[in-house]
């Protein structure tokens, strides 16, 4: 029971500390979050790493507690979403990740999924419209043995950071697996981020 106990602090120490680092660092990667804390915590046990999950659930807490004006920030990030998904209008794009959850803080980029019938169709038109932007890419999760590589897009506008992810247009149908949950990644298009705005006030 007492080592239970033990584990269950080591975990939540861990949690709290890569909760901290990914707010006032802008680190997003979890997996790299909760190392770099359980190495500055003196913490080498493997079960002590804590889930994405938990760690969620702390960054959200520690939003709380020490930025006040937190769901200012969010309904700003989701307005500058707004209107690049208004730019973005002719690939169907979708907002994911931090800004949609409501878990975002000031080193976020706006992450959208885009769709397009090849990679370089979202390449051109930023080209043509004159924006800078480094190409990367990223593996996504279908299912438990279906990986699939997507091209990323980055940018910024006006200081603010975006993060594109471009997809198949048949993608559409099957969103790739949240990080967090394991489920089908929550998508909002842009009619229903505008109401969500509305709503917020």
């Amino acid at each position: 029971m007492t080592r239970n106990r033990h584990g269950d602090q080591s975990r939540r120490r861990i949690a709290v500390e890569a909760a901290r680092l990914m707010s006032e660092s802008g680190l997003r990667d979890f997996h790299a979050a909760k190392r770099k804390a359980a190495q500055r915590l003196g913490i080498n046990d493997e079960a002590a790493l804590p889930s994405n999950r938990e760690i969620d659930v702390a960054l959200r807490e520690h939003q709380a507690l020490f930025q006040p004006d937190h769901a200012g920030l969010i309904a700003e990030l989701r307005r500058n979403a707004a209107e690049a998904m208004r730019f973005f209008t002719r690939f169907q794009p979708r907002l994911v990740g931090a800004v949609l959850d409501g878990s975002a803080d000031v080193h976020s980029a706006v992450c959208l999924h885009v769709f397009a019938e090849t990679d370089t169709d979202v390449n051109v038109f930023l080209i043509e419209q004159g924006i800078d932007f480094e190409e990367s890419s990223r593996s996504l999760r279908y299912g438990h043995d279906d990986r699939r590589e997507a091209a990323v897009l980055r940018f910024a506008a006006d200081g603010q950071p975006f993060d594109l992810t471009v997809l198949a247009v048949d993608d559409l149908r099957q969103p790739p697996l949240d990080r967090i949950s394991e489920q089908p990644m929550q998508r909002m298009d842009r009619l229903a981020l505008l109401e969500l705005l509305a709503r917020d006030g």
